[in-house]
This record gives structure tokens, sequence and C-alpha cells, in this order.
């Protein structure tokens, strides 16, 4: 099984993360605004480090056991 999280970046799109957390773009947009899930814009476009969002897939993980 291949990771919805591409490798071969450093950041991901929101659009990317939505695929890798199996979130909503709603949902997505409401952790980057409660800062749960850094992220950082270039140009006009939104982008959030893989580091931020392994982070915060492994936060979870901890909470859930």
């Amino acid at each position: 099984m291949t990771s919805p999280i591409p490798t071969s970046h450093t950041a991901v799109t929101v659009r990317e993360a939505m695929a890798a957390l199996k979130y909503s773009r709603s949902k997505v947009y409401d952790l980057i605004r409660s800062r749960a899930l850094p992220s950082y814009t270039e140009g006009r476009c939104r982008r959030i480090p893989l580091d931020a969002l392994r982070t915060y897939m492994d936060n979870r993980l901890e909470e859930a056991a």
C-alpha cells in the first residue's frame, strides 16, 4: 500500500493533506486556524510542512492509545 503523503516533497498542499488525513477541506482549514496543524503561505498557496503533518498524525495516534 502506498502512502498518500508524497515523499519527494518538504511541504504539501491542503488537497494533499486532505487525502493523507481523509479529512474534508473545511476540517483541514479548521486545524490550520486553530494552530493544531501549522502551515504557511507561498504567494496565494497554503503549504503544510511534512514534519507538521507527521507530528499531527503522531499526536493523534498517541491520544488514541
